[in-house]
């Protein structure tokens, strides 16, 4: 099943920048620091972003991203840039990156959707991190933390019980057996987005980006009056889960159901929040 996790989707392509993945030679630590390079958190890294480049974090597909960035720096990503020159983007975005470099060379890679222990002692936030194929496994990587950078090794993280990622399938499925408190699951500490309506969006978020739609964090779709409901997200962590473990049967069952029901995928259009509280906007998928 790996094998179209190595295909690029739309938004991975690096369209007419594909080239420019040389240097990288498919190298997983040159690849995440080239993303780290290249890309920069809006909140944490860019607290001063002037509102003209407010719309760099809605780049959404990994050729924009670089087009972006070599309008300001053309030559080699590995060439180093000043935090204030690159692009804004948000965990998603060097993730995306690191998939796109590994797609490049046919390496099965892919974005999973969760929640966070490391970012804000005693909350978890909202996180995406990737996942390449290694060998008979799948070895999860942090592009945006460098080596040293937390307790344990961003290249080969952790996981299983106690894992410092989560994916939000099993934080859902953690909520509802009541073995986890969802409140504690948020954006960010101050942050009203949070809570068990909030993991259970993160759980058809999750399920978008494994079917290879790796959609923006804040994107929506659908209406109020067809938003999928818990009994249908509890099935949904489920085959999620068992999908980890290696169930190709629980992997079909996603895909179809991603595929034949339309409150699970964006179609040709999203609308597009904003973590700058700009007003919603539709957006047309290409």
């Amino acid at each position: 099943m790996s094998s179209s996790w190595s295909v690029h989707s739309a938004y991975s392509d690096p369209g007419r920048h594909r080239a420019l993945f040389a240097e990288l030679r498919g190298e997983v630590p040159r690849i995440c620091a080239a993303a780290r390079n290249v890309i920069a958190h809006y909140r944490i890294e860019l607290p001063e972003l002037p509102p003209a480049r407010h719309d760099e974090i809605h780049s959404r597909w990994l050729e924009a991203i670089l087009e972006l960035d070599q309008e300001r720096h053309p030559g080699p990503l590995t060439t180093p840039r000043a935090t204030a020159e690159k692009v804004a983007g948000c965990c998603r975005d060097h993730v995306l990156f690191v998939v796109g470099a590994l797609r490049d060379r046919g390496v099965a890679a892919r974005s999973r959707v969760g929640f966070a222990s490391y970012l804000a002692e005693g909350y978890f936030l909202d996180h995406v991190v990737a996942e390449y194929r290694a060998g008979d496994r799948w070895r999860r990587v942090d592009p945006e933390f460098a080596p040293g950078s937390v307790e344990f090794d961003v290249e080969d993280m952790p996981t299983g019980p106690g894992a410092p990622f989560r994916t939000a399938a099993q934080v859902w499925l953690a909520h509802r057996s009541g073995e986890t408190d969802a409140e504690l699951y948020r954006v960010s500490p101050e942050s009203e987005l949070g809570g068990p309506g909030f993991v259970r969006d993160c759980v058809v978020t999750e399920l978008a980006h494994r079917q290879k739609d790796e959609l923006l964090l804040w994107d929506a779709w659908g209406d109020a009056a067809h938003r999928v409901d818990d009994p249908l997200v509890d099935e949904l962590a489920e085959l999620l889960v068992r999908a980890d473990a290696g169930d190709d049967t629980a992997e079909r069952e996603l895909a179809r159901r991603y595929r034949d029901d339309p409150r699970l995928h964006p179609g040709d259009v999203v609308t597009q929040y904003s973590p700058y509280g700009q007003p919603p906007r539709a957006v047309r998928l290409r």
